[in-house]
């Protein structure tokens, strides 16, 4: 089963998704091909250079993906 989705990479792409209210979803890989739904998570809230809000919860930027289904 093939799932389109679109990472959100920049800032204005994260503007975009908290604008438009759209469903964020958490990633993190864990290695080669493999990754970890941390969150299947909401609206983004809130972000910064650091971080993203999302349902409440912080997230670092650095450590996670963030998508958004097509």
């Amino acid at each position: 089963m093939n799932h389109t989705y679109k990472v959100l990479k920049s800032d204005l792409e994260r503007f975009t998704a908290a604008l438009s209210q759209v469903r964020v979803y958490v990633v993190q890989s864990l290695g080669e091909d493999l990754i970890d739904i941390v969150d299947y998570g909401g609206a983004v809230e809130k972000f910064s250079p650091e971080s993203v809000k999302i349902s409440g919860k912080y997230y670092m930027r650095g450590q996670f993906e963030f998508r958004v289904s097509m």
